[in-house]
């Protein structure tokens, strides 16, 4: 009986046998490693921080950006960031994924806003400040505002008339920036919105005149009618004019009455008048001189 020749493949050991379930063990024991963490309050903290600080819309600034006004319109962008990033009216604006958010501060928390409350002064705001253009925006223009009637549709056009038509010589002021949050990049950015409101507050509201201690009592009395009024003099005479009779002065009780013309109507008044005097007193005498034949 001849042996049978010996190949090399019989010479290799045979490998032990794998269990078909042993992949699923293992994947079964990994699960069951993960479910015995603390999942609850870890995974609720590491939700809230991805919804504060705005990772969903792509913004992650470590300091104040930079801001730059833009030119004929009371709105600010900023030019070195990789956003559609915005300040207009004392909110920043991100233009994220066809939908606006806002916030308080430079670096969230971000809330969505409807279309419909975005403001115009905003949405006219040309494509070209938009730093991360979407790919709609490409056939439009740089130098126009966006054409949202036309990629929202008619229904939003006809809530928002007139949104594309405004007098550019009438643009309102452009709100100032609020540096102070300057002061805090980084580790010192205030996550909690009420630490956020805090700080805003304090440093937002109008500070007190230096001089004055406590706010002077408010008066029902217009401004106008506090002032003192200057007095009034009263009303100048005309000048008195002597070229007609209409213009003579009236004559002064008890003063002598001015002589009257001096021609032969005046001399024939004046002989009356020492004509009567005379009569008068000749009826006189002898009105005395019956009193007197009386007495006898």
């Amino acid at each position: 009986m001849t042996n049978a020749p010996t190949t090399l493949a019989s010479t290799r050991p045979t490998p032990p046998a794998r269990s078909i379930g042993t992949a699923w063990l293992r994947r079964a024991g990994l699960a069951l490693c993960i479910g015995l963490l603390p999942a609850g309050p870890a995974l609720a903290q590491l939700a809230m921080e991805f919804n504060i600080q705005g990772a969903g819309i792509g913004i992650h600034l470590s300091n104040y950006p930079s801001l730059v006004r833009v030119p004929g319109y009371p709105v600010y962008y900023a030019p070195n960031e990789r956003a559609n990033y915005f300040f207009y009216e004392g909110l920043y604006w991100v233009y994220a994924d066809d939908t606006w958010y806002d916030s308080r501060w430079y670096n969230g928390p971000w809330a969505r806003v409807e279309r419909d409350l975005v403001p115009l002064f905003l949405l006219r705001v040309p494509v070209r400040y938009y730093r991360q253009p979407p790919a709609y925006f490409r056939p439009w223009r740089a130098d126009a505002a966006p054409r949202w009637a036309e990629h929202w549709g008619n229904d939003w056009a006809q809530r928002r008339p007139g949104w594309d038509q405004w007098n550019r010589r009438d643009v309102p002021r452009a709100a100032p920036l609020p540096t102070y949050q300057r002061a805090y990049p980084g580790p010192r950015y205030p996550a909690q919105p009420e630490r956020q409101e805090a700080i805003r507050a304090e440093h937002e509201r109008p500070a007190p005149h230096p001089n004055v201690t406590r706010p002077a009592p408010r008066s029902n009395v217009p401004i106008e009618a506090q002032r003192p009024q200057p007095q009034q003099r009263p009303p100048a005479q005309p000048p008195f004019d002597r070229s007609g009779p209409a213009h003579e002065a009236a004559p002064v009780h008890g003063a002598n009455p001015a002589p009257g013309p001096r021609g032969r109507e005046g001399r024939g008044e004046q002989g009356a008048d020492k004509g009567g005097g005379r009569s008068r007193d000749q009826g006189s005498g002898q009105k005395s001189g019956e009193r007197d034949s009386d007495r006898r």
